[in-house]
This record gives structure tokens, C-alpha cells and sequence, in this order.
């Protein structure tokens, strides 16, 4: 783990460039019933066939830069890769530079079961690979495959309810696992639960019922608060302090990350006047915003926390090609999810932020100036590379420097979430 990134600094060891570039990846999180992530599945600009397909050593050069040179657990906080698979990446060998412990393979529903594939994933299985089956609807001829397989998915918004029931019906007695696909809304989350599926893919939890007509409680509004006195240039310390005093969860949130490896300080700090004297204002202003963030997301499943942890990062680091302010595009990339933090409308809270109207605006939705990194991020996260485009040419920003920050802050709020959690 770095000892000397502080946010709002590029770490200079974190992150190999890449040999030829990365270009677009998204991450996508695949949730337990506990709304714990299992796993995370890594989608890549082209798809499978950008890596796996053509040219052999192409591909494998191309596995080798994004996979070993930026290392899965980095990517994936240590937990399962998903990663499509092709035909010919599973019968060439061409999956064989992934890690296969933490690998899982997905056969793509275009797949044909031959002797020969049948025959590879029965060889990647022994060498301690897993198998999923990605989209899968029922066929004879996928039974070999699916008696290798550990995971089984499911696409929701393809299958209706009585297809799924009898799938599901012919998969009893295996030891798949059942990963619903698409969740997007509580409802559908609810139903996938109810019909037996244990696994979940889509942004469902961070779509919540909102509370619409409700007051924000007490100890979330005090912490609004907090973010407003810290808006100030410079800020009241002692306000500060005192505000932050009357939380015992939210002191202890800011003097455990102030005094983590991050900030490498040589002695222990125990006061919240202490805190800022090690560190500085403008420090202590990003420690006591995670911090606070922590809280607001408190009984929230942690991936909304990590996510919001990791467009901050990208947003402040990505801010200078676009022209915008690194603490101002931290603040919008944080709070962009306080909806699903605390269950109300974005409309409801942005009054109460310490933001200037135009990046209240951007966080209700309007495309103006300072959302274009967040607008970036949202197509990025829904495997839209068409979006992520017109994003690029419309402001002139650099797509391999994009996808370069994303790595890095996804590998960064790993460092700090360590710490806050």
C-alpha cells in the first residue's frame, strides 16, 4: 500500500503506464444478498473479441498490459474477475495469462459447445479456472458446460419470469450459482430474490426507494453542516471543531484516516486542532469530507461509498483537461450519489451543499461544463463507449488519459476506503 499519496496528489508509484495505451474499461459490481460484492466484472471498450481474437500475440499483449501490468487485485480490490470469453481465447490458451485463482471465465452465449471447447474448459477448470455461463437460456446441447460451470447468469430484462422459473427448474440439483443480470430497480432486485438467485448484477443498489416528502435526519443534516462551515477560505477551526465533536463515530472516522500510512505523519494526533496543524487546511478539508461521507452512507451497502470514493478521485484527477477545478470536480464526483446515501432527491439536498449553482445544477442532472466528467463516468459504467466518445470529441479530452485516471482511482479509494470503513 502507497505511505504518501494524500488526496488531491498524483501518486507517482501507484500506476504503470501502459505499454500501448489503455483504452475504455468498466467495472461493474456483482452483489450478494447481504449487498456484499462477490465480485466485479471487467468489461473492456471493444468487448471480448479486442483481446481474444486476430492476432495471438496481439492479444495476448494486450491481456498482459491491462491484467499483469496493472494487476486484477488492484482492479478488483482482491475479490473474483469476470471476463467474457470467446471461443478461441478459451481453446488457444490466450486466458492463460490471467490469474487463475481469481479468474472466472464467462462463456459467451454465442459460443458453441464443441468436443474441442468442451474439452479447454475441462483443461482451465483443473488448473483452478472458473466457469460462468453468460445469458444463458436452456439448450441440450449445453449440458457438458453446464456441469462444469460455477456460475450461471441471467439476463433479466430477456427472460421473462415463467422462462426464468422453468431454467431454474432444469438447474436443480447443481452447484451453480445463480447470477441475476440488469437489476436495475429495488423491485426487480426483489423478484430475482424471491425466484431463487443469490447473485446480483446492476446498479439496483444504487437506485433505492426514494423518500420523497421527508425531512433529512437530524445527524445527516449536522453533517451538511460540517460541509458547509469546511467551504469557508479560510474556515473557522474552532466552529469546525466543535461541529465535529459533537459526532463521536464521525471524530473517530477523521482521526483514523489522518493518522493512516496515507499521510505518513510521524507522530500519533489525537485532536481534531492537531489534526489540521499536521496536515493543513486544505487536507484536512478532503480528510474531513471522506470522512463525513462515511457517515452519510452509513447502513448504505459500502460499493455506493466506493463508488462515490472512486469518482472523486477520477473527477479531481481528470479535472485540468476539461478546464474545471480539482476540488471543486472532487466535491461533484463524491456527492453525485448522496441519493442513494441517504434515500432522498438529488433536488432535495443540492440546496443545503457548500457548491457553486452551476455544479448544483450539474449534480441535478444538467449537461453543462461542469458535469462533463461525471457524464463520462455514468456511460463508462454502463458500457456505453459511444457516449464516452462524444464526451471525448465534444471537449477534446484524451481517452487513453481518461481511462489512465480510472484505474488510478479505483486503486485509490481502495488505499482510503481501507481506512474509513
Amino acid at each position: 500500500m502507497p505511505s504518501q499519496v494524500l488526496p488531491g496528489e498524483r501518486p507517482q508509484t501507484l500506476l504503470p503506464e501502459l505499454a500501448g495505451g489503455m483504452r475504455y474499461m468498466a467495472r461493474q459490481p456483482i452483489m450478494d444478498r447481504r449487498a456484499l460484492v462477490h465480485g466485479y466484472e471487467l468489461l473492456f471498450r471493444s468487448g471480448p473479441t479486442a483481446f481474444f481474437s486476430g492476432d495471438g500475440n496481439l492479444a495476448t499483449r494486450t491481456m498482459l498490459d491491462n491484467a499483469v501490468m496493472f494487476g486484477l487485485g488492484k482492479l478488483t480490490a482482491g475479490l473474483p474477475a469476470f471476463f467474457n470469453c470467446t471461443s478461441e481465447s478459451l481453446t488457444e490458451d490466450l486466458v492463460d495469462v490471467l490469474p487463475a485463482g481469481n479468474s472466472i471465465l464467462e462463456v459467451l452465449e454465442t459460443v458453441e459447445p464443441t468436443p474441442r471447447l468442451i474439452a479447454a474448459c475441462q483443461k482451465l477448470k483443473a488448473a483452478g479456472f472458473r466457469i460462468a455461463l453468460d445469458d444463458f437460456v436452456w439448450r441440450p446441447d449445453l449440458q457438458p458446460l453446464v456441469r462444469l460451470a460455477d456460475y450461471v447468469k441471467v439476463d433479466f430484462l430477456l427472460t421473462g419470469p415463467e422462462e426464468r422459473k422453468m431454467l431454474l427448474k432444469r438447474l436443480k440439483g447443481t452447484s451453480v450459482a445463480l447470477v441475476a443480470e440488469k437489476i436495475e430497480s429495488q423491485d426487480e432486485y426483489k423478484q430475482a430474490c424471491l425466484e431463487g438467485f443469490t447473485l446480483f448484477q446492476g446498479y439496483y443498489f444504487c437506485r433505492p426507494v426514494l423518500l420523497r416528502n421527508q425531512q433529512i435526519p437530524a445527524n445527516r443534516l449536522s453533517h451538511i453542516e460540517i460541509l458547509q462551515l469546511l467551504r469557508e477560505d479560510p474556515f473557522d477551526l474552532n466552529k469546525v471543531a466543535t461541529a465535529v465533536k459533537r459526532d463521536a463515530s464521525l471524530t473517530y472516522r477523521l482521526l483514523r484516516l489522518v493518522n493512516s500510512p496515507i499521510y505518513a505523519l510521524r507522530g500519533q494526533v489525537s485532536s481534531i486542532h492537531a489534526a489540521l496543524m499536521a496536515v493543513g487546511e486544505d487536507t484536512f478539508r478532503r480528510i474531513a469530507t471522506l470522512a463525513i461521507t462515511s457517515e452519510l452512507n452509513a447502513g448504505q451497502p459500502i460499493e455506493i461509498l466506493r463508488m462515490a470514493f472512486v469518482r472523486a478521485r477520477f473527477c479531481e484527477l481528470a479535472a485540468t483537461q476539461c478546464g474545471q477545478n480539482q476540488t471543486e470536480q472532487y466535491l461533484l464526483g463524491l456527492l453525485s450519489l448522496l441519493p442513494a446515501m441517504l434515500r432522498l432527491p438529488m433536488a432535495q439536498l443540492t440546496p443545503m451543499l457548500p457548491l457553486r449553482d452551476e455544479v448544483r445544477w450539474a449534480l441535478e442532472g444538467t449537461r453543462n461544463a461542469e458535469r462533463v466528467l461525471l457524464d463520462w463516468l455514468e456511460y463508462q459504467a454502463l458500457c456505453d463507449w459511444d457516449g464516452c466518445d462524444q464526451v471525448v470529441k465534444k471537449y477534446g479530452l484524451n481517452e487513453t488519459e481518461l481511462a489512465n485516471r480510472y484505474a488510478e482511482a479505483l486503486m485509490w479509494a481502495e488505499v482510503v476506503l481501507h481506512e474509513v470503513a
